[in-house]
This record gives C-alpha cells, structure tokens and sequence, in this order.
C-alpha cells in the first residue's frame, strides 16, 4: 500500500492552518492551535487512531474560538480525505466504544464518501479549561464536511464534561483507526457495490 500521507494549508483573513497527517503512523502528535484543551482533545484522536498528525494553527482568538476550532475541523477533514485516497482495500467501517470512570461514548463511522454527523451529546458544564465544549460540534461539522465520511458520536452517561469530551474523542480516534485498516480480502478493490466511496 502506498503511503498515506497528506499537508493542507488553509488561510483566510480569520486562520492560517497547517495540517500534516499520517494515517499509517505511530500515534506521534505535534499540536499548537492555540486552544489546550482542544490539543489535549485531538491527541486522543491521534494516540488511540495510530495517527501521526501535526497541527499548526493561528487563529482571531482575541475575538472567540470559533473560526479558529471550525477551521481546524475543516483543514484536518481535507487532509484526511486525501491522505485515505479512492478507500480501496479498506475496512471502510469503524466503531468504538470507550469508557472513562462513569462516562461512556459509542463512535460509529462510514467512510461513504458523503458528509454526515450525528452529535447525540449533552454536556453538563459549559466550558472546561476554558474552552467552550459547544465548539466541538463545530470541530466535528467541519470535518465530517471535508473528510467526505458520516460519523454518529453518542455520549451515552457520564457526569464529569472532561471525562464526556475525552471518551468522544477516544472512540473516534478508535474507529477511525478501525475503519482505514487494511481489508486483505478486499484485494484493493473499492468496499462499495457501486464501486466508488465518492461523490
């Protein structure tokens, strides 16, 4: 298989993003978006998908984080999109279920070439380490756009806001990595009756 490795760079007058992604890595990650607690919340990603990923990011946080979080989400979809390629010999499929002490969250991807999501989560608290949790959802919209693939994310229980986030970005680290494994059986050709996963 060849490497699957992509670099997107995105500037606007609001971000300049850089985003270098290895799906074939070893879980290394080099993150700076100027947001710790989404650093911390993307290296799940990358620690339980196997990733290698970095994450160059300037932002208007002097105004909020949103165009900052969005357009991660959406350079970090593009990278992934072309990092994964036309999908053949892939499992196609992903789905994790992770527990964190009382939290628990169930991630379920298809790599289908057409963009949903599915943000079954409910937060108890507002903003943890400063970071507003409402953005996720735009951190994943975005992504899911750009990355071409539906992804249900549910947090199932869980008391503690910190432990909710982490969990969902665990299991999706966790099916994403289930879902770009190699199929042998699948021979490189495309896990689609149709014969393409893209639009």
């Amino acid at each position: 298989m060849k490497p699957r490795q992509a670099e997107v760079e995105r500037n606007t007058l609001e971000t300049q993003i850089r985003v270098q992604i290895n799906l074939d890595g070893s879980g290394q990650a080099d993150l700076h978006t100027g947001l710790p607690f989404l650093d911390h919340m993307i290296h799940q990603i990358v620690r339980h998908g196997l990733f290698d990923l970095s994450i160059q990011a300037h932002g208007d946080l002097d105004i909020d984080a949103h165009h900052t979080v969005e357009d991660i989400g959406i350079t970090l979809g593009q990278a992934f999109a072309q990092a994964v390629g036309d999908k053949s010999g892939i499992q196609r499929y992903g789905h994790a279920y992770v527990p964190l002490d009382e939290a628990l969250s169930r991630v379920v991807v298809d790599l289908s070439g057409r963009p949903g999501l599915v943000f079954a989560v409910e937060f108890p608290r507002a903003q943890v380490g400063g970071f507003d949790v409402d953005l996720f959802y735009e951190f994943f919209q975005g992504f899911v756009n750009h990355a071409m693939l539906t992804l249900h994310l549910d947090a199932l229980r869980g008391r503690n806001t910190h432990h909710i986030a982490e969990t969902l970005f665990k299991a999706c680290g966790r099916a994403l990595r289930m879902a770009v494994s190699p199929d042998p059986r699948m021979a490189g050709n495309i896990p689609s009756t149709k014969g393409t996963l893209s639009l």
